[in-house]
C-alpha cells in the first residue's frame, strides 16, 4: 500500500483505490461489464486496469450487458456479507437497473429491520465534455442524492477520487461514486489516505463571494474566480465532495464571510441539488446574505453530440463570472 503523496492522473487514483481496497478486504471484489476486455484491458478509462491479473477472476470479472440484473444482484450480494464493487459504463445506464438500487439497495436495512447491511459501491460516471451526445452525457447526481439510503459522492480531482473511493468501500451503507468523464486525465496530488464523507473542501479561499460547485464545474469556478482576483473580487470555492452527506456547515460558514452565493452544477439547472443548497442557506443563514444567492446549471435540453453546441447548454467560466457579478450587484 502507497505511503507517500504521488502524482496522478484521476483513472491511476481510482486504480490505486481499488488495488488497496481488494488488498485489504477480502470481502471485496470488483465487476462490471468490459471491465478486462475494453481497450487496454481496464474499461473504457483504463480505471480497473491490472486488477483481474493481479487478483484473479474470482474477484475481478466482466459480466453480460444487463444493469438490470447486475444491480439487484450486487444489492443481494452485499446483504449477504460481501462488498461489492460494480462499474456502470455510463451512469446513463443504470436507469436500467433502478429498481436494485432504489428500492432493493437503498431500503434493505429498513425494511429488514437492520438485520443486515449493503455495504455496496457503484461506480459511474456523468457530465459532458468529450462528444458523448445525450444518453452518455448526464448528470444524474441530484436523482441520487434525493433517495433515502444511498450517500452520494462526487470527487473533484485526483485525491479525493483516490480517498472517497476508499471509504466508499468501506461504508456499511450503498454508495453511488459519479466521476465525471472529462476528468480522469487530470492530474493532482494523492496522498493515498481515506477522506470521511460529509467534509467540503475549501478549494479557494475567498472574502467577497462564495461558489459551491461540483467536478467540470468545480474547475470552471477556480478559473472564473482567477479572472475575478484581476478585478479586485476574492471569491471563495467550495467542493461538497459528497451530495449526501453534505456540509451545510461550510457553507454557512463561507457565507457569514462574504455575504454572498453562487451554486453551480453542470445537470440541468432546473430542480438540481444547487437549489437544495440555495433553500438551506436561505433558511438557516438568511440574516447572513446580502442578496439573493444565483444558481448556475445546464439548460433544460438533452446534451448534444455536436461539440460547439454541447459548449452551449453547459456551463462555463464566463458564466460563473457573470453570476458572481450579479449577485454582487
Amino acid at each position: 500500500m502507497n505511503t507517500e503523496t504521488k502524482d496522478l492522473v484521476t483513472w491511476r487514483a481510482l486504480n490505486a483505490a481499488m488495488h488497496d481496497i481488494l488488498e485489504s478486504t477480502p470481502e471485496a471484489f470488483v465487476l462490471g461489464e468490459d471491465i478486462t476486455t475494453w481497450g487496454t484491458g481496464g474499461g473504457t478509462y483504463g480505471v480497473t486496469r491490472g486488477l483481474r491479473k493481479k487478483f484473479g477472476s474470482g474477484r475481478v470479472m466482466d459480466t453480460p450487458i444487463s444493469e438490470e440484473v447486475l444491480l439487484s444482484a450486487v444489492s443481494a450480494a452485499a446483504a449477504r456479507g460481501t462488498r461489492p464493487i460494480l462499474e456502470i459504463m455510463y451512469s446513463d445506464f443504470s436507469f436500467l437497473g433502478f429498481d436494485g438500487i432504489i428500492n432493493q439497495a437503498a431500503k434493505a436495512r429498513y425494511m429488514f429491520g437492520g438485520q443486515f447491511d449493503t455495504p455496496l459501491v457503484i461506480r459511474s460516471n456523468g457530465g459532458s465534455g468529450i462528444g458523448k451526445a445525450a444518453q452518455h452525457s448526464q448528470s444524474l447526481e441530484t436523482l441520487f442524492a434525493h433517495i433515502p439510503g444511498l450517500e452520494v459522492v462526487v470527487p473533484g480531482t485526483p485525491g479525493d477520487a483516490y480517498g472517497l473511493l476508499r471509504t466508499a468501500a468501506a461504508s456499511d451503507n450503498p454508495t453511488i461514486f459519479l466521476e465525471h468523464k472529462n476528468q480522469y486525465y487530470d492530474r493532482g496530488p494523492v496522498d493515498f489516505t481515506p477522506i470521511p464523507f460529509g467534509q467540503a473542501r475549501i478549494a479557494r479561499a475567498g472574502s467577497d463571494a462564495t461558489i459551491v460547485a461540483t467536478q467540470q464545474i468545480l474547475a470552471y469556478s477556480l478559473a472564473a474566480a482567477e479572472e475575478l482576483a484581476a478585478e479586485g473580487i476574492e471569491v471563495e470555492v467550495i467542493d461538497p465532495r459528497t451530495l449526501y452527506p453534505f456540509d451545510m456547515d461550510a457553507v454557512y460558514a463561507s457565507v457569514g464571510k462574504t455575504r454572498h452565493l453562487v451554486v453551480g452544477h453542470e445537470a440541468v439547472r432546473d430542480y438540481g441539488w444547487g437549489a437544495e443548497f440555495v433553500a438551506q442557506t436561505v433558511e438557516a443563514a438568511w440574516d447572513k446574505l446580502d442578496a439573493a444567492p444565483v444558481r448556475v446549471g445546464g439548460a433544460r435540453v438533452p446534451i448534444p453530440y455536436s461539440q460547439p453546441l454541447e459548449e452551449v447548454v453547459i456551463p462555463s467560466k464566463d458564466d460563473i463570472v457573470a453570476a458572481v457579478k450579479r449577485t454582487l450587484a
